[in-house]
C-alpha cells in the first residue's frame, strides 16, 4: 500500500483527512515545530516519506511541492520557554494542536504520528511510525523538519559560536564542545542540559 492509498482508506469513512507531525523533540536547543497538512483526494506526491529518511535537498524540494499541492497546511511551533515550563512532550503536542487548529478547514480525522495525540476538538488517530505510512503525516513531517532547520540556520546567525547550522541543536560532539566553551545561550533547553552537567560534575 502506498502512502497516498493509506490515507484513501481513511477517506472512505472520513472524507477530510489531516496529517500532523512534529520536528525537534530531541535537540538541546531551539523551538519545537509542528505541521498539519490536508490533501485533496487524488493528490499524490512522488518520493514522499518520513523526513528522517530523506536528504536535506530532497526534503526542500518536497517542501515546495507539498506547499503547492496541499489543499490546506499550517506550520506552528512551541517555544523554548514553553518547553522549559511544560516539558518537551506537552510542547510538541501544543505545537501540533496549534498547527491543526490553524488550518482553514475542519478535518473529519487527524492522523498523528506516534502513540499520543494532542487535545483538539477533532477526531484523532495516533499512528506509530505514521510518517512512513501516511502521505499527509509524511508531508507534515517534512514541512516541520524543513521549517525548523531554516529556523536553526537563522539562530546560527544570531549565535554563530555554537555552529547551529551544522547540528541544528542536536546533541552532537561539536555542540557539546561549544556548550563547554561558551556556556548555554538563550535558546538552549536548560532542562535538557541538566543531566549533562550532572555527569560532568561527577567526572574525576
Amino acid at each position: 500500500m502506498t502512502l497516498a492509498e493509506f490515507d484513501d482508506e481513511y477517506r472512505k469513512e472520513y472524507p477530510v483527512v489531516c496529517g500532523a507531525d512534529e520536528a525537534g523533540r530531541g535537540p538541546l536547543a531551539g523551538d519545537v515545530f509542528a505541521a498539519a497538512v490536508v490533501f485533496a483526494p487524488g493528490t499524490v506526491i512522488e518520493g514522499i516519506n518520513d523526513s528522517k529518511k530523506l536528504t536535506a535537498g530532497k526534503r526542500e524540494k518536497l517542501f515546495e511541492e507539498i506547499v503547492e499541492k496541499a489543499e490546506y497546511f499550517s506550520i506552528q511551533r512551541a517555544t523554548v520557554e514553553e518547553i522549559e515550563r511544560i516539558n518537551i512532550l506537552q510542547s510538541a503536542m501544543l505545537a501540533m494542536k496549534r498547527a491543526v487548529e490553524d488550518i482553514d478547514c475542519s478535518p473529519d480525522i487527524v492522523l498523528i504520528d506516534g502513540n499520543k495525540t494532542p487535545e483538539i476538538d477533532f477526531k484523532t488517530q495516533a499512528i506509530v511510525k505514521g510518517d512512513g505510512k501516511s502521505q499527509s503525516i509524511a508531508a507534515a513531517s517534512i514541512l516541520a523538519k524543513v521549517a525548523r532547520d531554516k529556523y536553526m540556520e537563522e539562530m546560527a546567525e544570531i549565535y554563530p559560536q555554537y555552529q547551529f547550522e551544522k547540528h541544528k541543536g542536536y546533541g552532537t560532539k561539536l555542540h557539546y564542545e561549544m556548550i563547554d566553551k561558551f556556556g548555554p545561550c538563550e535558546i538552549h533547553r536548560l532542562s535538557f542540559l541538566k543531566k549533562y552537567y550532572e555527569r560532568k560534575n561527577q567526572l574525576p
